[in-house]
């Protein structure tokens, strides 16, 4: 059984910037996608950012140019570098896996904060 492990959050002030870890047992690369999703109180959970095997990065549109995904293979983590941030951005952020297209795993989240 595959258990992403998110870390990372907190409470940040607007405009600063966290950033989220996500640890996967074993090789990441045998995910063909890994991925950030956030959800905010009463709001469905939806895509930030994901990153396929092959490098190939997909942003939501309210996050480009200010979140960054990225990985790291030697450590089996992937990473969400967030800067600029906003109130908006609060939610708790899921780290999701994807070994093929038809079974994906979930960490349990973490929670970020924007708040002054």
């Amino acid at each position: 059984q595959v258990q992403p492990v998110e870390s990372g959050g907190g409470l940040v002030q607007p405009g600063g910037s966290l950033r989220l870890s996500c640890i996967a047992s074993g090789s990441i690369l045998r995910f063909y996608k890994m991925g950030w999703y956030w959800q905010a109180p009463g709001k469905q959970r939806e895509l930030v950012a994901s990153m396929t095997s092959g490098g190939y990065t997909n942003y939501a549109d309210s996050v480009k140019g200010r979140f960054t995904i990225s990985r790291d293979n030697a450590k089996n983590t992937v990473y969400l570098q967030m800067n600029s941030l906003k109130p908006e951005d609060s939610a708790v952020y899921y780290c999701n896996a994807r070994p093929n297209p038809n079974v994906s795993y979930w960490g349990q989240g973490t929670q970020v904060t924007v708040s002054s």
